[in-house]
């Protein structure tokens, strides 16, 4: 039976080490030497098993992005964007072509408002045993006013956001283009920490395996409207177009 909801182990994630907003607390995954479970490594990407499964009924992997701590989309170079991007939809795409799932996620958590506990950057790649996110997505998810696009690639700004406000979209039809969408995801995370909000400082990115294509979403995390808390009612802003004149500008 395919579950309504995921269970978490609140017992395992008292054990999570917290350096997101305790910038003194140490790092596991600057140790190196400490980390275990590795599946894959790839010059400064690493691929192994969560240390801290809170989630049951999953499979719970971690792509850690560099070795720089410090480090983020919006300033690695090129080269390492796309590197890192076709590397965790590789893994990504294997876990879904196994066929052990009933669906496999693919998300980033950034800043302190984005649901991560640690700074350190990476992405995450989970299975679920008994959960299939396709059946809480729709077309209209990645509807949007176009920013910029590309044969076979378009980025847009949202015009039905799932949770609210800004949702920015890139579309990938064409699966050889995969580096674009790289570039595109890097721009997005530096408009969403340089140019949103002087306070924002969190974002998320969440992958979709939709119908044909691949679909990313970024998402700036602020605290989460009460109106979508409550109702599941969400909001967007009626500037879309003034945003994207303003990150063509920047950007394009």
């Amino acid at each position: 039976m395919t579950q309504t909801h995921l269970h978490f182990n609140m017992q395992m994630g008292r054990k999570k080490p917290e350096s997101v907003i305790n910038r003194e607390a140490a790092c596991p995954f600057c140790d190196r030497k400490s980390l275990t479970d590795v599946l894959e490594q790839r010059g400064s990407m690493i691929w192994l098993m969560n240390k801290y499964p809170v989630l049951q009924e999953t499979y719970q992997t971690v792509l850690i992005e560099s070795d720089d701590c410090e480090g983020d989309w919006s300033v690695y170079s090129k080269e390492h964007v796309r590197a890192l991007l076709s590397f965790g939809v590789e893994k990504w795409l294997e876990m879904e072509r196994s066929g052990s799932f009933q669906s496999v996620l693919f998300f980033k958590n950034h800043g302190p408002l984005s649901g991560g506990s640690i700074r350190h950057p990476h992405m995450q790649i989970v299975g679920l045993n008994q959960y299939d996110y396709h059946a809480q997505v729709k077309d209209s998810d990645f509807i949007g006013k176009t920013i910029d696009r590309e044969a076979g690639i378009e980025c847009t700004l949202s015009t039905h956001p799932r949770a609210g406000f800004f949702e920015y979209n890139v579309v990938l039809s064409d699966w050889d283009r995969l580096p674009q969408m790289a570039d595109y995801l890097q721009i997005l995370a530096h408009w969403v920490l340089n140019h949103v909000n002087v306070r924002n400082k969190s974002y998320n990115f969440f992958f979709y395996h939709w119908k044909d294509k691949l679909i990313a979403k970024v998402v700036p995390r602020f605290v989460t409207s009460p109106l979508y808390v409550g109702y599941a009612i969400p909001q967007v802003a009626n500037n879309l177009d003034e945003i994207i004149s303003e990150m063509r500008r920047h950007y394009f």
